[in-house]
């Protein structure tokens, strides 16, 4: 999977956290690659689940915002 392609999913919500697009609301511009995000981060839908629990999601360039 290239960094542009990678998905991330929280466990807990459902929450995607797409490399391309980024999470601006929480400091990171699209194209921030998940090994950039902080180990400590937690889910800014949820806050339960920290980096560590996101699972990947393989063939992530198919994935659409905001569906489980």
């Amino acid at each position: 999977m290239s960094p542009a392609t990678e998905a991330y999913r929280c466990p807990g919500c459902g929450y995607t956290y797409l490399t391309a697009q980024g999470a601006p609301h929480e400091g990171f511009a699209p194209g921030t690659p998940w090994s950039a995000i902080p180990e400590n981060w937690a889910c800014p839908d949820c806050a339960v689940r920290e980096k560590p629990d996101f699972i990947a999601i393989p063939n992530s360039a198919q994935v659409v915002p905001g569906t489980p």
